[in-house]
């Protein structure tokens, strides 16, 4: 009897079709068409695994699951999975440790490029007919040379790092434990307070995950600290920057410019603030997404999924719960 795993995320069949062609032999695969907790309930009921990519799933969904042996995030980020539930109905979590970082540190470096030359905002004017070179909402900026802050050092962080060294950028960086002098070294930056990133940075790019600690982050004190020139790039998790603090910054221009790819819900209500700003580039979630990762990552996760068929553990990188 095969096994069932579930894509909680509603996916086109033409892509659920490229994953059902990696699928090990003994699995079937099915996938979300709808949004919403009683959907998701209903999708669960009967998987003996489920992959999580962009949905949230709280305790009451994982509470409907009968034979759920393992949740694996398709991705890094699990702040949007009950962790404390999963562990308590002994269902294993896992993830896909390091997989999106180069896609994600790309798509920060063309944020920034975006944010401080309004290319987004010409993009756009331009669609409408309207030749926008001599009315842009601010001054555009030049990314080489500038002082970069990176708050959260992991594999993104380090990845946007290396590809920062050919705008000869000066790399200033927070982390919980500071790496290692020759570390340091070898990626051209160097450990600061957070105080000190928003004071000196043009660009506080964020890359830390969403925990009590890191929770509105940056508010109206943060964004006040800031250079009026400088701009915030976010695709790290939507509740690191109070959103509300950060449309009365931009509208104020206490800071130049900010770029999101995620929210604090998601999808972005189309009434939201965010989307009335001329300083502000938004995409839909889109960084870790790349084709070239697509199936070593998938592939991955399916390893995962057949470790624990087999009985075996979920090898330690990927490991949550």
């Amino acid at each position: 009897m095969p096994e069932t795993i579930v894509l909680l995320d509603m996916t086109t069949p033409q892509r659920a079709e490229r994953l059902r062609a990696l699928l090990p032999p003994g699995f079937v695969l099915t996938h979300g068409t709808e949004r919403g907790e009683e959907h998701l309930k209903a999708i669960i009921a009967e998987a003996d695994y489920a992959i999580s990519g962009q949905v949230a799933v709280p305790g009451e969904v994982l509470r409907a699951a009968k034979k759920l042996k393992l949740l694996h995030k398709w991705g890094v980020g699990y702040d949007n999975i009950d962790i404390a539930t999963a562990k308590a109905l002994g269902i294993q979590v896992a993830r896909t440790t390091g997989s999106n970082a180069l896609p994600v540190a790309e798509f920060a470096l063309g944020l920034m490029l975006s944010a401080l030359r309004f290319i987004a905002y010409g993009h756009a004017e331009l669609k409408t007919g309207r030749w926008a070179t001599g009315r842009l909402p601010g001054d555009t900026f030049t990314l080489s040379g500038k002082t970069v802050g990176i708050v959260g050092f992991g594999a993104i962080g380090q990845n946007l790092a290396r590809l920062l060294a050919g705008f000869g950028c000066r790399i200033l960086y927070s982390k919980r434990t500071p790496l290692a002098a020759a570390q340091e070294q070898a990626l051209g930056a160097r450990h600061a307070p957070l105080a000190r990133i928003l004071a000196e940075a043009d660009i506080v790019s964020l890359h830390c995950p969403l925990t009590p600690e890191t929770e509105n982050l940056i508010d109206a004190d943060a964004l006040a600290a800031m250079k009026r020139t400088a701009v915030l790039v976010n695709v790290a998790r939507g509740g690191v920057v109070n959103e509300a603090d950060l449309v009365a910054a931009l509208r104020a221009r206490t800071i130049a410019g900010a770029a999101m790819d995620v929210y604090a819900v998601e999808p972005l209500p189309p009434d939201s603030e965010l989307l009335t700003l001329d300083n502000l580039v938004v995409t839909p979630h889109l960084a870790a997404m790349a084709a070239d990762t697509f199936e070593p990552t998938v592939k991955r996760m399916f390893a995962n999924i057949a470790h624990v068929s087999r009985g075996e553990p979920v090898p330690e990188r990927d490991r949550v719960v």
